[in-house]
């Protein structure tokens, strides 16, 4: 188990310097496709290995907005560099991309983790007060930014108009900032465990934290990944996009294959928290994704589109707009009563089939 361990943590330490050299490379000559996506798939994972290093380092709830935050910087990297590369799709790519992750952590990874720690332990806690927070801070910025724009008069269709667009992505952010003032200085106690906030009990809650040097090391490499990962990314876009044209694949289906590779280490230590009986953890880790995926993503797409004058389109379709709902309400009404059973993995698990299948088959 020991040299297990060693050899996952190697590898992390190998793929940020891989993907490094290999965006430097990209620049002068052209890499193999297959290549390049196994280094950047490698640079998103230990991109999150290393943030989840300086998040133990610094400790919960700040962990999990640290976590949060490296994938929402991925992600961000990832829609501007493909709405740079390939104009033609940019108006609809953050809003797939978004909606996307935000189906994927409140109904696959949540339904992962309701299940995976309700099949262990059988019934789990959590603080009712901290996540319903996060669920109405998350609902008011899913509405605003992705099923607003139908309504608006200013310009026709799904769109924004610039002064809408930096009205919203200011709201955003205020939004998201005051949630993370709250979660880690203001009411930071809403977020621990409930009745045990030193986390006495909670498996794994003592292991000891890495070291100054070790977690200095972890936020170069962190930096190095990030840098990887938008650079690799713009070099496979026009080849993603062209396998995607082969396959006859809707244009939606990139931004969820975006979300699944930037949320799935995260998601990982979301479902090993669950086991290991820390819901509380699980969930921060979740509905902090959420927030940040929206509250950061959505106002730097808007900052690049204004000041480049280039058009993008938030509004989702009737189809979309009544998963979105669904979803919102059947979270509020599965983490109401701060108890859960496998009966909420499973209802979650089937959400995210039915997206999944509506998005292949629309």
């Amino acid at each position: 188990m020991t040299s297990k361990l060693r050899l996952a943590d190697r590898t992390n330490d190998i793929f940020p310097i891989l993907g490094f050299v290999a965006a430097m490379a990209s620049m002068a000559m052209p890499l193999n496709a297959w290549v390049v996506a196994f280094i950047l798939a490698g640079a998103v994972i230990a991109a999150v290995h290393h943030a989840e290093v300086i998040a133990h380092r610094v400790g919960e709830p700040f962990g999990t907005l640290i976590l949060a935050l490296a994938v929402t910087v991925i992600e961000v990297g990832l829609i501007l560099t493909l709405m740079q590369a390939e104009p033609e799709k940019a108006q609809s790519l953050a809003r797939d991309t978004v909606f996307a992750a935000v189906m994927v952590i409140l109904n696959l990874l949540m339904g992962l983790c309701l299940l995976s720690g309700a099949i262990r332990h059988h019934e789990q806690r959590f603080q009712r007060t901290g996540i319903g927070a996060a669920l109405a801070t998350l609902t008011v910025l899913t509405v605003v930014t992705l099923v607003l724009p139908n309504f608006t008069s200013s310009v026709p269709g799904p769109f924004y108009s610039a002064t809408q667009l930096g009205f919203v992505a200011a709201v955003s952010l205020i939004l998201y900032g005051t949630f993370a003032l709250v979660q880690t200085v203001r009411h930071r106690d809403y977020f621990l465990p409930d009745g045990d906030a030193d986390g006495d009990g909670v498996p794994d809650a003592h292991a000891a934290p890495p070291s100054v040097q070790r977690t200095a090391i972890s936020g170069a490499l962190l930096l190095a990944s990030l840098v990887a990962v938008v650079l690799l990314a713009k070099n496979l876009s026009p080849i993603m996009g062209a396998l995607l044209a082969d396959w006859g694949a809707p244009p939606a289906v990139l931004g969820v294959l975006i979300a699944a590779l930037i949320l799935a280490p995260e998601g990982l230590a979301a479902v090993r928290a669950a086991k290991a009986d820390r819901l509380q953890t699980s969930l921060n880790l979740a509905l902090g994704s959420a927030l940040a995926t929206i509250g950061l993503t959505i106002p730097a797409v808007a900052i690049l589109s204004i000041m480049t004058d280039l058009p993008i389109s938030l509004g989702l379709d009737a189809k979309s707009t009544v998963l979105l709902f669904l979803s919102l309400i059947v979270s509020v009404q599965t983490l109401a009563n701060g108890r859960t059973t496998v009966l909420q993995g499973v209802i979650h698990l089937m959400l995210f089939a039915i997206y999944l299948f509506t998005t292949f088959v629309p």
